[in-house]
């Protein structure tokens, strides 16, 4: 592919913006779209006002951070990861160098803090006190109540007993209560002058998580998969989904199958309808193909995603398509929501 007519692409869930210049600009310089996914999130993961990633992401029940991330380089199918990592502030740092210098995937827990400790990384406090004074808040209001069951176990189930009840009460309203602080994520797609594509994620997770709990972003083709060949996608929301189907995979499959972009990331949507969840079930894909084209999907409405083109001073907000259960698709004006 000829690198002087490769427009650089950024395709990401909104709460990237924050990182999208010093991105974009890697990506005009000519830098490798990993450096650049890589440089957005890290963006992410240091702003403690964003509590779904980082320094300040909301904790598990036990009142502990516990993070992950993940790399993928499109150009060698390469992946580096890292889950319910404690005590360091940027996990896609410690994630990449796990793709550059170890012959694994995937660390977690103590063994990937061992790692980062032995990579240089430095290890701060990563609970912020506002993100404190909401975990505690909402633990307090959970362990209403408590009985013989362990608290910890107790405090886990009547917090998603009352969010599950929420839910099916009045979906929109638990929505925006719960889903922005409890279950979002940071993905980055990028596209380089090259032709090259990679994506980048990172998360706290689940608010309220059991400990040791690990979502779809530090897994490959659950929460995000690249291959230059066909394309690249990401998903935020409830991991659990996403690992079930192997939804990124499943996107880029399609794609090798034949699938143009929006009819892929379609059926990847579609399929999630089949698994059985009693909990919240949203999921939202970020997805693009090998020519640059650029979609947002969703199982719920309002959802929107952020792009930006070499050519663009500033990055964009599109509507994602909502696809139902009985396969319609429609696109819905943006409402802000990710």
């Amino acid at each position: 592919m000829d690198a002087e007519n490769t427009t650089p692409l950024l395709v990401a869930s909104s709460n990237a913006a924050i990182g999208f210049e010093e991105g974009m600009s890697l990506l005009r310089d000519g830098a490798p779209a990993l450096d650049a996914v890589v440089a957005v999130v890290r963006r992410v993961e240091d702003n403690p006002e964003d509590h779904t990633v980082g320094y300040g992401g909301l904790p598990n029940l036990r009142g502990e951070v516990e993070l992950d991330a993940m790399v993928m380089d499109g150009r060698t199918l390469k992946a580096g990861a890292v889950a319910a990592l404690k005590g360091f502030r940027n996990p896609v740092l410690v994630a990449r160098r796990v793709m550059e210098v170890l012959p694994h995937v995937l660390l977690a827990g103590e063994g990937a803090a061992t790692f980062a400790r032995e990579m240089g990384f430095s290890e701060s406090e990563l609970l912020t006190e506002e993100a404190r004074t909401i975990w505690k808040q909402r633990l307090e209001a959970s362990l209403a109540g408590s009985d013989e069951v362990p608290p910890e176990i107790a405090s886990y189930y009547r917090h998603m007993a009352r969010f599950v009840r929420e839910m099916t009460q009045d979906p929109e309203a638990a929505a925006s209560e719960h889903e922005t602080d409890a279950m979002d994520t940071v993905v980055v797609l990028a596209r380089d002058r090259a032709g090259n594509l990679a994506v980048a994620t990172s998360t706290s997770g689940w608010a309220w998580k059991y400990p040791g709990r690990v979502g779809d972003s530090p897994i490959p083709g659950a929460g995000g998969y690249a291959d230059n060949r066909y394309g690249a996608a990401a998903c935020t929301g409830r991991g659990e989904m996403a690992m079930r189907a192997a939804t990124a995979r499943s996107v880029v499959l399609y794609m090798k199958m034949g699938l143009p972009l929006w009819n892929a990331a379609r059926e990847a949507t579609l399929d999630l309808y089949a698994l059985e969840d009693e909990f919240a079930n949203v999921l939202t894909i970020y997805a693009t193909d090998a020519h640059g084209n650029h979609v947002g999907f969703s199982n719920r409405e309002g959802r929107t995603y952020i792009f930006q083109t070499g050519d663009m001073e500033a990055p964009d907000e599109r509507p994602c398509a909502f696809v139902r259960p009985d396969g319609s698709t429609e696109v819905r004006p943006a409402s802000g929501r990710t």
